[in-house]
């Protein structure tokens, strides 16, 4: 098979707080060493990018020697958490940003769909922004002019084709962004998390035209997502990044495997705000009840404690929870603000919650719980994936036997029946 990516020893150094190295010697010494083929001579500097640690150094490794390649007509998965390298990765091969080190090979046309409105001029009408992207990708108008129409219906924007995008609303644009990513056909297609933005319904559509264009052997595809189910749909392979590294890659299941254990708090029941946040209000501790991280089926009730921080006053908090499962649907969803108005915080107070669910709805095996602390209207103040890991022990029989038909199940609640 042809390489239609091909990775040699990247790496992306950020200076925090400053642009370049803060100094134009410093400066020069690095394009230098760059343009000689050297590496960079403050390397030696940098520390990895890990948020739970407090740095003894402004420098970090956004991405630290990653070597990958990527065949033609392959899906390959990206995953790993917030902060882990992976919109970094795709914007150096986007050619959004450069690395500061290695070397990057990729043949044909690139398509990205990174961010609520990439590559979109805001005060050009979405029939202009069509044939702009075209334009830039290689494409004659009367190519662009023949996929018009597929791209209009897909992205349901016919009414406001000739409507400037700066009006367009985030959901309007990333349907609009993905169907001109879809339809013009690039060799390569780069798309981040961005479709969690659109509507239960349009990413619905995304989906099915992401394997319908995953379907032949031409089109490569690179996919980041949070949505495990998603990647298990579409990728037969992915990679695992965590701080700036690839901890993982390989086979898709094993992969989503080995990023869930990254992400949660094995073999504890507890976890612990281990970093200073700037937000006045943040989760300090979340506590799973009971003496350990395994739960028998059919118990009737499972608790999470939460302690909240609050750095200020907030009379418009609420905390959302989830539930998902090792295969990466959510089982549940909920939010305070279904049996509360809100969380009435104080300053340099804690509030304490209690979050309880009956148990014997879940069918045995592992969960993850993720939260976040929101306002009503806006961006959430403190968000964590996959906090703490549980596992639901099987520890009903029938005739000797465990029940297979648990494992089936989304959800598995005991049941009788009984004759009437």
């Amino acid at each position: 098979m042809k390489k239609a990516i091909e990775i040699e020893n990247i790496s992306k150094i950020y200076d925090l707080g400053l642009v370049g190295t803060g100094t134009l010697y410093k400066d020069l010494n690095r394009t230098w060493a760059k343009l000689m083929g050297k590496t960079d001579p403050y390397a030696s500097l940098v520390e990895l990018n890990d948020r739970t640690k407090k740095s003894s150094s402004n420098m970090i490794y956004a991405l630290k020697d990653i070597n990958l390649s990527v065949e033609q007509g392959e899906v390959l998965g990206v995953i790993g958490k917030n902060g882990a390298g992976k919109s970094t990765l795709l914007k150096i091969l986007s050619q959004i940003t450069s690395p500061s080190m290695g070397n990057i090979k990729m043949k044909g046309r690139v398509a990205s769909l990174l961010e609520v409105g990439t590559g979109m001029h805001p005060e050009m009408t979405a029939r202009q922004n069509i044939y702009l992207n075209g334009s830039l990708m290689g494409m004659r108008r009367h190519e662009i002019s023949s996929k018009l129409d597929k791209i209009v219906d897909f992205a349901g924007i016919e009414k406001y084709i000739d409507t400037p995008t700066k009006r367009f609303s985030s959901g309007m644009k990333v349907r609009l962004g993905f169907a001109i990513a879809a339809f013009l056909e690039p060799e390569v297609l780069i798309v981040d998390e961005v479709l969690a933005v659109g509507d239960a319904e349009f990413q619905k559509k995304a989906i099915g035209k992401m394997q319908d264009v995953t379907s032949g052997d031409t089109r490569t595809v690179l996919f980041v997502s949070h949505n495990m189910s998603s990647i298990r749909n579409l990728c037969e392979r992915v990679i695992v990044l965590n701080n700036g590294e690839i901890v993982f890659d390989g086979e898709t299941d094993r992969g989503i495997d080995h990023y869930l254990k990254l992400n949660s708090s094995l073999n504890s029941n507890v976890f612990h705000n281990q970093y200073d946040l700037d937000q006045d209000v943040f989760v300090k501790k979340v506590k799973l009840i009971g003496d350990s991280h395994e739960i028998e089926y059919s118990v009737n009730k499972i608790h999470f404690e939460f302690e909240i921080f609050c750095n200020g006053e907030f009379k418009d908090v609420f905390l959302g929870v989830t539930i998902e499962d090792n295969r990466g649907n959510n089982v549940i969803v909920t939010s305070s603000d279904e049996v509360k108005n809100n969380l009435l915080c104080e300053l340099n107070k804690n509030v304490n919650l209690k979050l309880s669910f009956n148990g014997s709805i879940l069918k045995p095996g592992k969960y993850f719980l993720t939260f976040s602390l929101r306002p009503r209207i806006g961006s959430p103040y403190h968000k964590e994936e996959k906090t703490i890991q549980f596992e639901i022990i099987d520890t009903i029989t029938y005739r000797g036997m465990k029940n297979r038909y648990r494992e089936t199940a989304i959800v598995a609640p005991i049941v009788n029946f009984e004759l009437i």
